[in-house]
């Protein structure tokens, strides 16, 4: 009681103080920190109704190892060079894109037949009967009756330079009449004529025939350079097929390796057991050490008969081909060495050998092509017409034909016989006719030309805004596909320095636990991580012989780097013409 005094009457005079010094005598904050507000806890949702009480499955012995649907005694071994060919000769796109190519071949060849010449007959026979009110008329019984057997033959075309056309025509006809003035009865006339149209301003640098041709031509082209475009896409998707089945297999081995290793860790610790040097847990542990790799053993078991099948859908050219039972093994070497090549030379290596630009191009030259024409279609028509006709005729004199006063014929010697008198007469040209004109047509306003002119040249527009934006395109995927190969490269060299040091820390644990100076944790632990540092390096090789088939698709140099050739005629073969280039040998 006392003291409680004494300590109240000290705090008294030291506030009394801090006053009378000017100090704030509010009071100092307290040692004790304030209470923090409680948070409700969340609010769970509804329990479920139970569907599978128990989750764990009985235990059950494994299924086969043996994979589905393959007899592993008749293994296929396959380069990457063997499976590119494989590809080439059976691929049904390449097969498709051939179709394409020979459709646009006979498309050219259909636009060049518009100068096939076109031969017509015509032949008929013809009776009238012409009522006749005149006595000059050779009327009998008021009418005149005339029986004809026509025949024409002929031949009519444009020829390719210049946008002109032709016409030959042959008429041939037998004349029987019943008019008592004719001279000659029956009378053979006959008639041969030749016409030819020049134009001289609107289609005489280019006309519609020319203009389909030179479209076919370049359709033609387009399809070769879509052909190869086809071509390449199939051997880049079998180079990333190849290195998928090739890491699914290696990493199949490295998963079996690693049970491998844990068996015998199982049998260590079993043996450490019995000896008492180990607890019996030691042997749960391995046992489900062992297990877990089992795992890793199927799903990449799973992994091989995907990839398997991947690379088989584009070798095989059908579902029937028996190689589909047979596993594929791959023998061509990994490639550790990617292609050295500046960013520059790369992106000018990529403009120049691109199909994408090929394409653009001749489009561009298709789209000249009609902007030429339909400027041509805007000029007036102005044609020279020019135009030779022979005639013949003969036949058998009429009494009329006879001068009563003289005695005389009143027909010319020459027009007197059959037939081939009228023919000889069409052949001597002796009554020629002669026809040169110029026909000119000015359609008022022209609009359909003018707004086909319009628009193709709007069309070259959108083609240049094309190209630049594919150029961007490249661009961006060549510096992609270089940045991929270095990554590529430094990953592959990390990984390396990552197994080699998961190696040597798993020995290093091994002979730890040998002396008793470690757990078998620690060991199954350094198991598990040499497992997936040998996964991750196998993923990094084959992450690298991806990135170069990526940059060789990027570059466009992926038929050279393989040495594939396409051939510009025939059925446009694709073939390898020797070894694969020195990233795959």
């Amino acid at each position: 009681m006392f003291r409680s005094s004494i300590t109240f009457i000290f705090a008294v005079i030291v506030l009394l103080g801090s006053a009378a010094k000017g100090q704030d005598p509010s009071p100092t904050p307290t040692p004790f920190p304030l209470p923090t507000p409680i948070i409700p806890d969340a609010q769970l949702p509804t329990d479920p109704p139970p569907i599978a009480p128990s989750f764990q499955a009985p235990p059950r012995p494994l299924p086969s190892s043996e994979r589905v649907g393959v007899d592993i005694a008749n293994q296929m071994p396959l380069s990457l060079k063997q499976a590119i060919e494989m590809a080439l000769r059976n691929n049904n796109d390449i097969d498709i894109s051939r179709n394409d190519v020979q459709i646009a071949e006979f498309n050219l060849r259909a636009a060049q037949g518009v100068y096939d010449p076109v031969m017509g007959s015509e032949s008929y026979y013809e009776k009238t009967t012409i009522p006749t009110a005149s006595l000059i008329g050779g009327a009998v019984n008021g009418a005149v009756t005339q029986t004809r057997y026509f025949g024409n033959a002929g031949v009519s075309g444009s020829v390719p330079w210049f946008g002109g056309n032709y016409t030959a025509r042959f008429d041939s006809t037998r004349n029987t009449t019943s008019n008592t003035n004719s001279f000659l009865n029956p009378q053979y006339p006959t008639v041969l004529n030749f016409t030819y149209t020049q134009p001289l301003f609107r289609n005489l640098r280019t006309d519609n025939n020319r203009r389909l041709i030179e479209i076919g031509r370049k359709n033609l082209s387009l399809s070769d350079v879509q052909f190869r475009q086809r071509a390449i896409d199939v051997i880049a998707q079998v180079e990333q097929a190849y290195w998928n089945l090739a890491f699914a297999l290696r990493n199949l081995q490295v998963q079996i390796d690693a049970v491998k290793q844990a068996r015998t860790q199982l049998e260590s610790n079993q043996r450490q057991v019995e000896k008492g040097i180990l607890a019996p847990i030691d042997v749960v542990a391995a046992t489900a050490q062992i297990t877990n790799f089992e795992q890793g053993v199927y799903i990449a078991q799973e992994e091989v008969t995907r990839a398997e099948n991947g690379l088989k859908t584009l070798l095989l050219s059908d579902r029937s081909s028996a190689d589909w039972r047979r596993p594929i093994t791959p023998v061509s070497p990994v490639s550790l060495e990617p292609p050295r090549m500046g960013l520059e030379i790369a992106l000018t290596e990529a403009l120049k050998n691109r199909p994408e630009i090929t394409e653009l191009e001749t489009n561009l030259a298709i789209n000249e092509i009609n902007e030429d024409y339909f400027r041509d279609q805007t000029k007036p028509q102005i044609d020279l017409v020019g135009s030779y006709t022979s005639q013949g005729l003969a036949g058998t004199e009429t009494p009329a034909a006879i001068n009563p006063a003289t005695g005389l014929s009143r027909v010319p010697p020459n027009l007197v016989g059959g037939y081939f008198n009228s023919l000889g007469n069409l052949i001597a040209f002796d009554y020629p006719t002669y026809r040169v004109g110029v026909s000119i047509s000015l359609p008022w306003g022209n609009t359909t030309a003018k707004a086909n002119l319009g628009r193709t040249l709007v069309e070259k527009t959108r083609l240049g805004n094309q190209r630049a934006q594919t150029e961007q395109i490249i661009e961006a995927e060549v510096r992609n596909a270089a940045q991929a190969l270095r990554s590529a490269e430094a990953a592959l060299a990390s990984a390396t320095a990552s197994r080699s040091a998961s190696e040597q820390l798993l020995a290093s644990e091994e002979r730890q636990f040998a002396a008793g100076t470690t757990t078998t944790y620690l060991v199954l632990q350094r198991q598990n991580d040499l497992r997936l540092a040998r996964s991750r390096e196998l993923l990094a090789q084959t992450t690298l012989n991806r990135a170069i088939s990526e940059f060789q698709r990027a570059t466009g140099t992926t038929l050279s780097a393989n040495n594939v050739t396409v051939s510009s005629t025939g059925n446009r073969d694709v073939r390898i013409t020797k070894g694969l280039s020195k990233f795959f040998k």
